[in-house]
């Protein structure tokens, strides 16, 4: 097909880490297609007479550290012009995330945004997998304190972590012998309105956290991620190791589950996180991981999710 225009909203290019960025594998994988690239950042965007607008710049990528892009001059563009934004910001999924989300219903479907911006902002990760209760480990979401005791009650070893969060920031493991979970809603109130999600500790999380890949609905690779010594935290942010893994009966069951409603919802780009026989997180807003699994298995995922994009264009 003939070269598409393509804007990509996110982060700024020279903070692109070109091994792991599962963006940088994207705009890679679109320039490779003879896509044309542009890049802006959230705080670039304007709407007016119902036109938006974003100062961008066309970009070229390329694999060399130090070197990895290039840059033209800033210029003014309707984002309706373009065939594809694909929408690859880093949260905190706040207030800014969500008016992100608003303005490109403006130039949705026309414009074809990845992902879809009103299931994003209707299923940030740790409220869509909500929907799947009997597939989660006990989960609670709370601003009530005494509901919070409550459940540390039930399950004594619990994870708290800030709703609206990622990479693993600000997650903590409340073993039964530990004093702290007071002050944790303490600090944690009194600088947030958010509510916290309390979800019991799986031990099976020091084997890993494998983060399972759908495109469009279909799994398509995953990677393990094991916390080191001494953290509970897996995340690739926190330190966690990405390790090869393969696909149980139990990981297949929860994506044949939960895929044809991520594709209705227009969550093309989706990367879902599995500790043991449990799923905990839907992760929709700039997932990641497709790096690590073309290093493993020498399947390049952005490549799929490249054909989806043209299939709908």
């Amino acid at each position: 097909m003939s070269g598409l225009r393509v804007a990509v909203q996110m982060d700024p290019m020279e903070s692109i880490e070109i091994d792991g960025d599962s963006s940088f594998a994207l705009m890679l994988e679109a320039q490779k297609r003879g896509h044309r690239l542009w890049h802006y950042h959230v705080q670039d965007l304007w709407l007016e007479a119902g036109v938006l607008r974003a100062r961008v710049r066309p970009v070229t990528v390329r694999r060399e550290p130090g070197t990895h892009y290039s840059a033209g001059a800033c210029e003014v563009v309707d984002l309706g012009t373009m065939d594809v934004v694909l929408m690859r910001q880093d949260p905190p999924f706040d207030m800014a995330y969500i008016t992100a989300t608003h303005l490109l219903d403006h130039i949705h479907p026309k414009t074809l945004v990845v992902n879809d911006p009103a299931s994003v902002r209707n299923a940030p990760e740790k409220l869509l997998v909500m929907e799947f209760a009997d597939l989660m480990p006990p989960t609670l979401i709370a601003w009530d304190r005494a509901a919070i005791r409550d459940f540390r009650a039930r399950y004594k070893d619990i994870i708290v972590k800030p709703l609206f969060g990622n990479g693993g920031a600000g997650v903590f493991r409340i073993k039964p012998d530990d004093e702290n979970l007071g002050a944790l809603m303490d600090m944690y109130f009194g600088v947030s309105r958010e509510p916290l999600m309390i979800q019991r500790y799986e031990p099976a999380v020091r084997a890993g956290d494998k983060r399972i890949i759908l495109i469009d609905g279909e799994a398509m690779g995953a990677i393990n991620r094991v916390p080191v010594e001494g953290d509970a935290r897996s995340n690739m942010h926190a330190g966690g190791v990405a390790q090869p893994t393969t696909m149980t009966t139990r990981d297949i069951e929860i994506c044949e589950r939960i895929g044809p409603i991520l594709k209705e919802r227009g969550l093309l780009f989706t990367g879902i996180d599995v500790i043991g026989d449990y799923l905990t997180e839907i992760n929709v807003t700039s997932p990641t991981g497709l790096q690590q699994v073309a290093r493993f298995t020498g399947v390049h995922l952005e490549a799929a999710i490249w054909d989806r994009i043209e299939a709908k264009r």
